[in-house]
């Protein structure tokens, strides 16, 4: 009686266990899940910006055609 009930506590504890480890493994996923979220922000800012710079390129180059000769060119 004494030695099936021990076995038996061993076998909820190796339960317990592997609750235990199928949490943990949850956890690492969740992680691993908000690591990707985070280099997927990461990645959207980036080219964010990139376009940002184009743009401004784009403003540059306009205001230089404009120095250029366009405004004053037509004006004489």
């Amino acid at each position: 009686l004494h030695a099936r009930g021990s076995g038996r506590e061993k076998e909820i504890e190796r339960e317990r266990e592997r609750e235990r480890e199928r949490e943990r493994e949850r956890e690492r996923e969740r992680e691993r899940e908000r690591e990707r979220e985070r280099e997927r922000e990461r990645e959207r800012r980036e080219r964010e910006r990139e376009r940002e710079r184009e743009r401004e390129r784009e403003r540059e180059r306009e205001r230089e055609r404009e120095r250029e000769g366009g405004g004053g060119g037509r004006l004489s």
